[in-house]
């Protein structure tokens, strides 16, 4: 009896839970961050990689032979146009030299005084108190001893050219590398020995880098530069060595190849960079700008732009707070963290930056608005920008 009791109590306890429906409510649509583009100026680069280059190097050699004598800097030292830098004994060309000058006094005197006879023996002809004979004869000293003085003027400059190879001087201003030859060495007389040091100019230095057909398309499309026209040397160009930040020099063009190279496809171009500390040696990597146009473009935060096989896309926020997709055509890279758009967008949009994964086209959402600043700031008008790939 008190078992059935207990039965029909649990049944009615039951009974209005068996019949009670589910009244949970749904979970609200995901919150996402969205933000407005804004305009600014950009501008679109071409981008290279490429090395630098010593504007002029020479091999410093030894043009006469002799046993080196003095050698005047340090390994490595930047010199000065006309420094001297290497002595070679000079007493032998200073010998060679002082006979030189000798022989010129002996035929200039030879010269005087068979001339001097000549014009006698001449006049005694005319009077008949002379033979032919005795003039031919003093015409030809004459002539002998004038070709004489002219060797031996000759052979003087040569003595002293001679004497001026012994003193080594720098062509121009720039680094000498480190001596190949020490003091007390013969130099000179062969071409083992003969190699003295190499300077290299390095204010201003060469940049050379390549570029693709489809780069210089663009290059001369959009800015007009012509490689060989007068405007040629005139068009600026950036660059940076490993160890800098950013695009700290700028240059100017001054070269582009003739022909493009077949096997890469790529004209090999040239910018030209002041130097004047010396900071930048020949050898190192650069990279390389070449500003082409500026355009007033819509930038936005890079983590907005997603690709997939139908392109390039934004995720936007519609007035009933849902996403779709808005295909866009991409302009350049302005920074690490923004993104220009060429085309698709009109300003009005508002676009997700964060919680892409949350917000699938088609699907509600709850937007939390940002101002695009405090998301990611812009570079100021005609800052450093990347081109478009």
């Amino acid at each position: 009896m008190i078992a059935s009791c207990a039965t029909i109590l649990i049944f009615f306890i039951l009974l209005p839970a068996c019949g009670k429906k589910d009244a949970s409510a749904p979970p609200p649509p995901p919150k996402v961050t969205v933000t407005q583009p804004i305009k600014q100026t950009v501008t679109d680069y071409l981008e290279a990689t490429g090395n630098t280059q010593a504007i002029n190097t020479v091999q410093l050699t030894a043009r006469v032979s002799g046993y080196l004598d003095k050698v005047f800097f340090q390994d490595g030292q930047m010199v000065k146009k006309g420094q001297l830098l290497f002595l070679i004994q000079q007493n032998t060309y200073q010998d060679a030299l002082d006979q030189a000058e000798a022989q010129i006094a002996l035929y200039k005197a030879q010269l005087a005084y068979t001339g001097g006879q000549f014009d006698r023996y001449s006049n005694l002809l005319s009077e008949n108190a002379a033979d032919q004979s005795d003039v031919d004869n003093w015409r030809y000293q004459r002539d002998t001893a004038e070709a004489n003085l002219k060797n031996a003027i000759a052979a003087r400059d040569l003595a002293k050219l001679n004497l001026d190879y012994t003193r080594v001087t720098a062509p121009f201003y720039g680094r000498i590398d480190r001596r190949l030859q020490d003091p007390g060495n013969l130099v000179g007389s062969s071409s083992s020995n003969s190699n003295l040091a190499q300077l290299s100019q390095m204010d201003p230095i060469y940049v050379y880098f390549n570029i693709s057909d489809a780069d210089l398309a663009r290059l001369t499309k959009i800015t007009r530069w012509m490689p060989g026209k007068s405007n040629a040397g005139q068009w600026p160009v950036l660059a940076g060595v490993t160890d800098e930040d950013g695009y700290p020099h700028t240059g100017r063009l001054d070269f582009a190849s003739i022909s493009l190279t077949s096997t890469t496809g790529t004209l090999l171009m040239r910018g030209i960079f002041p130097n004047a500390e010396g900071k930048i040696i020949p050898g190192l990597y650069a990279r390389v700008r070449v500003p082409i146009d500026k355009k007033d473009l819509f930038v936005l935060p890079a983590m907005a732009v997603s690709d997939d096989q139908q392109g390039t896309y934004l995720l936007v926020v519609n007035e009933k707070n849902i996403v779709e997709r808005r295909n866009i055509k991409p302009g350049p890279v302005v920074s690490e963290n923004v993104r220009a758009i060429a085309e698709g967008l009109t300003g009005d949009e508002w676009i997700v930056v964060e919680g892409l994964l949350k917000a699938a086209p088609g699907r509600q959402v709850t937007p939390e608005r940002k101002s695009f600043l405090s998301i990611a700031a812009p570079p100021q008008s005609g800052g450093e920008v990347r081109g478009s790939p």
